[in-house]
């Protein structure tokens, strides 16, 4: 009796652990279905994997522990921020269901895993179990191979065509197929001329100022600022600068350097005396030197 209390014990340690990833995973996973924009959920559906890895890895799962790690918060959710970031979803996009009584269904089977789970665990703290030492006896990896492939077999391969089955059907229903022709560059420019838009490259930041910051506009030939040289994020923060307080000064500024400079470069013309036999001729004061 005092050997199966022993072994069936839980130690503070791995009690607090538990009940602190635990309560983080959970709130995770809320967020991961409560959270308006995608990129909010993807983030806390990672943290919630990163959380189960660590229970993996404190039960001697460790070859379940590192491919939760490498392959589905390294790979799989970094691929799907990715995406969310190229794409830009926001929370902007329609919500609206386009399929009737999805919700309930969803609430349907999100209920029954529940049921499920429950019984799983249920199951697994009244009966009997092996232990991680006998479990692990040959080593992790041929064990959960053994499983995989002999006695779980079937399932692992249902649960393949189920994967390839909803990755096809996601690239179905997302594929967009183009029913006009794609505009050429010459019909971009025209367009843009007849609806009045900037039809010449937008002016680079810091153009005329002092500094050439990204959140610095330029200035245009009358000293007043150009907004659209700074990124409209920047502008919509209230993050560009206030250059108006000295705006020809600058100008002035490089102006004088640009004349100066022009007249170091520039050889200064010397006119020659005519000749007896010939006529005036310039020649700068780099060629008679």
């Amino acid at each position: 009796m005092n050997v199966l209390a022993a072994t069936t014990s839980t130690s503070t340690g791995e009690a607090v652990q538990f009940w602190v990833l635990g309560t983080i995973a959970l709130v995770g996973a809320l967020c991961t279905v409560m959270m308006k924009k995608a990129v909010h959920s993807a983030l806390s559906l990672a943290g919630t994997m990163i959380i189960l890895a660590v229970f993996y890895l404190s039960q001697g799962a460790y070859f379940l522990g590192i491919v939760q790690i490498v392959v589905y918060t390294g790979a799989i959710m970094m691929l799907f921020l990715f995406v969310l970031m190229l794409v830009g979803v926001t929370s902007a996009d329609s919500l609206k269901e386009t399929l009737k009584g999805q919700r309930w269904l969803a609430a349907t089977c999100g209920l029954g895993f529940g049921i499920l789970l429950i019984a799983g665990i249920g199951n697994a703290s009244i009966d009997s179990y092996a232990g991680l030492g006998k479990a692990n006896a040959d080593g992790n990896v041929e064990a959960l191979a053994a499983l995989i492939f002999n006695r779980y077999v079937w399932a692992f391969e249902l649960t393949g065509a189920l994967l390839i089955t909803a990755a096809v059907g996601a690239m179905v229903l997302t594929h967009r197929e183009r029913i006009t022709k794609p505009e050429t560059q010459r019909e971009l420019s025209q367009r843009r001329v007849r609806e009045g838009k900037q039809v010449t490259p937008l002016p680079a930041p810091g153009v005329y100022a002092r500094h050439n910051a990204n959140d610095i506009p330029a200035l245009l030939p009358d000293g007043s600022i150009a907004e659209v040289s700074v990124n409209k994020t920047l502008r919509a923060r209230g993050q560009m600068r206030d250059v108006s307080n000295e705006p020809m000064s600058n100008v002035a500024e490089l102006e004088g350097q640009a004349e100066s400079w022009l007249g170091r470069v520039t050889p200064k013309r010397v006119v020659r005396q005519p000749e007896e036999n010939g006529s005036p001729e310039s020649e700068s004061e780099g060629a008679a030197k």
